[in-house]
């Protein structure tokens, strides 16, 4: 059974259709890659997936066993946010509030909260401030809290905007790994069009309706493909 299923999805936007007969399906395992020109509804469909949102007409169900406060998200940062003045190991740990209702987090949450530091190698940097890191190092942090929320699935919503190519690929690497030898399902929104498209294996290509929905190899051969992509791309 699919982790999300979105069938007949029709969401609005401050009294404007966002999106309209969206239907599509996310498998554990997959890493499905959201493209789409801005103002294509992409926000959006975050929001409906994140519980934010309600759909106007149509429906977004879960299943497998997961639930909506089980999705680990990493949402695009504001400045005010890079400036939190807390330390790593608070930020990461607070994923794992999420998870539960206790107002205390307990062994096992510390325990979570180390593992991820680990997996996204940031050891040795628990008691530094948030806000002196750098914005990769800021985006590790991010993607470690997020994983404290979840073991099966990741929204990601711009993950590498800001970065420079040296922390976008280190970024992209950590991602793929998580994805490819964990098992985590990925579903990001990316503008970074062609590193994002070479890491997934499914791509939903969005303008106000579906304009694409399956792999990405049929999606490199099909005409919107590379016209987004750019010829380049297949060249």
């Amino acid at each position: 059974m699919a982790l999300i299923s979105c069938q007949d999805v029709f969401m609005t936007y401050e009294n404007t259709v966002a999106l309209r007969d969206l239907t599509f399906s996310v498998e554990a395992g997959d890493y499905l890659c959201i493209l789409g020109e801005n103002g294509s509804g992409k926000s959006t469909l975050i929001k409906g997936l994140l519980g934010l949102k309600a759909p106007a007409r149509g429906s977004i169900r879960f299943g497998d066993g997961l639930r909506q406060n089980e999705i680990g998200y990493l949402p695009q940062q504001t400045q005010i946010q890079r400036e939190f003045p807390a330390s790593v190991r608070e930020v990461v740990l607070s994923g794992c509030l999420n998870r539960g209702k206790l107002p205390f987090y307990t062994k096992k949450d510390r325990m979570r909260a180390a593992e991820n530091l680990e997996k996204m190698e940031l050891l040795g940097l628990e008691r530094r401030s948030y806000r002196e890191l750098s914005g990769g190092q800021q985006q590790r942090v991010l993607l470690a809290r997020a994983l404290c929320a979840t073991s099966k699935i990741l929204l990601l919503d711009e993950p590498v905007s800001g970065l420079d190519p040296v922390a976008t690929a280190h970024m992209y690497r950590l991602l793929h790994r998580l994805n490819r030898e964990e098992g985590i399902t990925i579903v990001m929104v990316s503008h970074d069009v062609h590193s994002a498209a070479d890491s997934a294996t499914r791509i939903l290509h969005l303008k106000t309706e579906m304009r694409f929905f399956g792999t990405a190899e049929d999606y490199f051969r099909s005409d919107l493909g590379k016209h987004f992509l750019g010829e380049e791309y297949h060249a």
